[in-house]
């Protein structure tokens, strides 16, 4: 597999997961009481969805000219999964909790990307993003942490 095939395929695997983490911040944050969590979930939702389009572009430049990037299968079932909680009644707690598993997968994308060869640019914008992924984990758990169960 060449450089360029590499780099194409880690970007779409996290392209994906930002796309799984767009979709279920938006369905979680609908459900959350907590309005201050409510509003950071809105936050995080358009944020990911720049990441994914900050990633697209580099698509593009490698030479993609079709990318049509949805979500996971794993990210569509961990979504019903939390509709699901919301609608048992499981409460903001639940929902954080189901979120932190999401941003878990995120971490997880993004630490796999990082390991794979990758023209620095693309490497340096993978490393600013995982800081924000690394940081929006950490919240949402103290968020979690914050809310009794």
């Amino acid at each position: 597999m060449s450089n360029n095939d590499n780099a194409i395929r880690t970007i779409r695997s996290v392209i994906q997961v930002l796309h799984d983490g767009q979709r279920g911040m938006a369905a979680i944050g609908s459900e959350l009481k907590d309005e201050t969590a409510k509003h950071y979930f809105l936050q995080e939702t358009q944020l990911r969805a720049e990441y994914a389009a900050e990633l697209e572009n580099e698509l593009h430049r490698l030479g993609v000219h079709d990318v049509k990037e949805g979500g996971t299968a794993a990210g569509t079932v961990q979504r019903v999964w939390a509709d699901l909680k919301a609608q048992l009644g499981g409460g903001d707690h639940t929902l954080l909790k189901t979120a932190e598993e999401g941003e878990d997968e995120a971490k997880e994308k993004y630490a796999e990307a990082l390991n794979e060869t990758l023209p620095g640019n693309i490497a340096e914008l993978l490393r600013e993003q995982q800081a924000h992924i690394l940081e929006a984990h950490d919240k949402i758990r103290n968020l979690r942490d914050g809310v009794a169960a």
